[in-house]
């Protein structure tokens, strides 16, 4: 472990979220350890403007719930409270531990699958413990607000100096405990620009497939931080590179054959790049821009079968099939209601528009997803001009 005091960094106590200040002060003063930890901490270094301030403690969940009020307790593979103040919740965790002793455990504590992933994981330790139990070197650094230094327990310093991307431990184990540490090593990669340790981006493309074992409802989540945050193009790249693509976008792009995906591909693509200029100007971004894309010829190739082997008109395959779709989409992939209603807007308008491009009435155009519509219709436009799509329909 490494100490790097106040003179050897350049985080101050001024850049910091005063809630999680306040937070820690009495922590301490109640007599617990506690720390700004991960991100919050790793992004300060880099002189970036951190997002939100985790916190880590040796304070239980249910201790940390005595000394606030403004303090609820989540989760179920590991408990940790959310501490809520009008404009901010601060994260508080309790330091992990390691599981040695497995004639004893208490299997309400800590249970696997088969597959070795992380199911419940309800045990505390002490902060090296902690420390080891992370996923990533460069979001391992502990803050303390007392004395102003940095504990480094892995390596987060040299790496976060050297710009690469490490797991802690062995790659496969850490892959398999929660796979989702695939889309985290990917995403922070794209982010932070920065580079993926050997051995860690080659367990990535051997288990891919633990992927889809992740519960839907999570893996749309991480997919929305890791595509609609700035960098979604070079994320996409990384997730094609790394064998991940086919998995993540299963229902999407297995189903279909070559050129129909390259279809997919092409449209999914552009979106990624519009996402990422509307970003970058400090635009709000909306997720139902990217799946209605995501989702459109899918949804589109199964109206033309539908139309051509039931021979009935457009309007009503487009109903049967739009159903079908988007009944398969919120199953598979978790999304919300309130987006899967955004999407069945965006595509009756973009239908609407297909059919009357030269004479939009002012009723759509004060739709509230006109905008998201017509700019995935200019897209396909484009697109459609190859002569694969002509091929197709």
């Amino acid at each position: 472990m490494i100490i790097i005091y106040k003179k050897n960094h350049n985080i101050s106590r001024k850049k910091i979220s005063k809630n999680a200040i306040k937070i820690l002060f009495r922590l301490h003063k109640s007599g617990y350890q506690a720390y700004l930890v991960g991100g919050g901490v790793r992004d300060l270094i880099i002189g970036k403007t951190p997002k939100d301030f985790d916190l880590a403690t040796n304070a239980t969940p249910f201790e940390i719930q005595k000394l606030f009020k403004n303090c609820r307790l989540i989760g179920r593979r590991f408990q940790i409270a959310h501490i809520m103040f009008k404009k901010e919740t601060i994260e508080v965790s309790t330091f992990r531990g390691h599981n040695h002793d497995k004639k004893n455990i208490n299997k309400i504590h800590k249970k696997k699958t088969n597959l070795g992933m992380l199911l419940r994981d309800n045990i505390f330790g002490q902060i090296e413990e902690d420390a080891e139990r992370r996923d990533l070197t460069i979001n391992t650094l502990y803050f303390n607000v007392i004395d102003l230094s940095i504990r480094d327990y892995v390596g987060g310093i040299k790496d976060i100096k050297k710009k690469i991307i490490r797991l802690i431990g062995d790659p496969e184990t850490r892959y398999r405990e929660d796979p989702v540490r695939m889309l985290r090593v990917i995403r922070f990669s794209v982010q932070l620009r920065m580079k993926i340790e050997k051995n860690t981006a080659k367990a990535i493309p051997k288990l891919a497939k633990l992927i889809s074992h992740v519960p839907s409802a999570r893996l749309y989540n991480e997919l929305n931080k890791l595509l609609q945050t700035g960098f979604g193009y070079q994320a996409y790249k990384k997730l094609k590179k790394f064998c991940l693509l086919k998995i993540i976008f299963s229902f999407p792009l297995l189903h279909y054959n070559k050129n129909i995906n390259i279809l997919i591909n092409s449209l999914l693509i552009n979106v990624l790049k519009e996402n990422d200029k509307r970003y970058k100007k400090k635009k709000k971004i909306h997720p139902e821009f990217l799946w209605s894309a995501i989702l459109w010829y899918p949804y589109f190739i199964n109206t033309i079968k539908i139309k051509n082997n039931k021979k009935i008109n457009y309007k009503d395959a487009s109903n049967i099939s739009l159903k079908l779709i988007l009944k398969k989409a919120s199953f598979i992939l978790s999304i919300p209601k309130q987006i899967i209603y955004s999407i069945k807007e965006i595509w009756k308008v973009i239908n609407f528009i297909t059919y009357n491009s030269k004479n939009i009435p002012k009723k759509i155009k004060k739709n509230k997803k006109f905008f998201e519509a017509y700019n995935i219709y200019i897209i396909k436009k484009k697109i459609e001009k190859n002569k694969i799509f002509k091929k197709i329909i």
